[in-house]
Formats: C-alpha cells, sequence, structure tokens
C-alpha cells in the first residue's frame, strides 16, 4: 500500500502537541528541582559514618538505579493510592515518581564528588571553628555541586526524554499528545518525527552545553 507523507497533517495541529510540550516541561524542571536538592541530602547519608542512615539510603538508591523508569512510574501510579490512600493529579504523579528516579541518580554524582573534596579544606573548616552544617554549606556544597554540573545537566536531559513514559498512565505529556493526534489523523510516521524532533531541539544543544563545559572543567 502507498503510503503519501502529509506534514500539513501534523503543523496544522501544533496546539496539542505544544500543550503536550508545556506538560513535559514542567515535569522536567520540578522532577530537577527535587532531585538536585534531594539528591544531596541523599547523597550525605550514603557517605554517613551511621549505618542506620546510609545503608536505608544505599537502599533507595540501588532500588531506583537497578530497576526500569517504566515500572517505577506504573508501580507509583497504581500501587500508592492503594498502599498510603492518597490521591494526586498525574501531573503531580508524575513529577514525584520522576523526581525521585532523578534523586537516585544525582545522589550517586554527588556522592562522588563529596568524596573528591580535599581533605585538607575540611580540615581547614574544622581548624576554624566552623560546625558540621556549616562546613557542609560552605565548603562541602560549593565543591560538590561545582565538580557535578555537568553529570547533574546529563541526567536532567535524561528525565527529560524518560518523562514520555508517563503517557502510558495518561498524562497529557508531549508523547501522549502525539500519540493521541497520530491515532486521530492516521499519520503516525508524521505526527511521531515531529515529536522526535522536538524531543531533540531541545536536548541537543543541552548536550553541546554539557561537552563544552566537561571540556571547560577539564582545562581548569
Amino acid at each position: 500500500m502507498d503510503y503519501t507523507l502529509d506534514l500539513g497533517a501534523v503543523t496544522r495541529n501544533m496546539g496539542p502537541l505544544m500543550d503536550g510540550l508545556w506538560v513535559t516541561l514542567q515535569l522536567t524542571l520540578a522532577a530537577n528541582a527535587i532531585g538536585v536538592v534531594a539528591g544531596f541530602a541523599l547523597a550525605l547519608l550514603t557517605t554517613s559514618k551511621l549505618a542506620v542512615l546510609r545503608l536505608p539510603a544505599m537502599l533507595f538508591v540501588e532500588f531506583f538505579r537497578c530497576t526500569p523508569a517504566i515500572v517505577q512510574i506504573v508501580w507509583f501510579f497504581y500501587c500508592v493510592p492503594m498502599i498510603f490512600n492518597v490521591f494526586w493529579g498525574p501531573v503531580f504523579m508524575g513529577i514525584i515518581a520522576l523526581g525521585l528516579n532523578l534523586t537516585a541518580f544525582n545522589a550517586e554524582a554527588y556522592r562522588a564528588s563529596i568524596q573528591a573534596v580535599p581533605r585538607e579544606h575540611l580540615d581547614a573548616g574544622i581548624a576554624l571553628g566552623l560546625s558540621p552544617t556549616q562546613r557542609i554549606l560552605n565548603i562541602v556544597l560549593p565543591q560538590a555541586l561545582r565538580n557535578s554540573v555537568p553529570v547533574l545537566l546529563t541526567n536532567g536531559i535524561g528525565i527529560f526524554q524518560q518523562s514520555a513514559l508517563v503517557a502510558i498512565v495518561g498524562v497529557a505529556d508531549l508523547m501522549y499528545q502525539g500519540k493521541t493526534l497520530a491515532t486521530a489523523t492516521y499519520r503516525p510516521i508524521e505526527t511521531f518525527t515531529v515529536v522526535a524532533l522536538i524531543y531533540l531541539a531541545i536536548s541537543y544543544p543541552v548536550g553541546q552545553f554539557v561537552n563544552w563545559l566537561e571540556r571547560r572543567q577539564s582545562y581548569s
């Protein structure tokens, strides 16, 4: 059967795709905000000398790193309401599920950076009479954040791309709107090609920025 490409069927219906892109960006930005903040706190726990703090934190990290994101999202959407009797909106549920996943990966990036902080810097903080909290905020956090930025951005791109998985649980993101449009117009090739190009148009510049940042840090 002959199939004639018709991009006009998609370009005439870009409104729903832009609505879906807005939802995708909300998911991505909010999940990154959670991952950047909670990831550092989790990294501190994984490096704690107290096993009661370290072991649960490490278990959290390994669970989210070693199970598929799609399984995590489906489990969160269907099991959390049944177990905890909480019923949040689909976008908020997606943010939490993606944020927890990103937290685990960012924690590993932070942990490596924390361990790379020179011991002499910490000793200097002790000599200056800084409290443990002050040493974390003024010595560990700035260095760990600086060294982790390329990885955090890479993880952020990854969560932007993985956000498409929430379409399977009915969140009206870019992928969901693309699937709906493809079904309505009978134009899957054109629709999913445009959807892929939108993801590429956002991911590629960020990826190039990460490469530039890594090169700059390697020379500094």
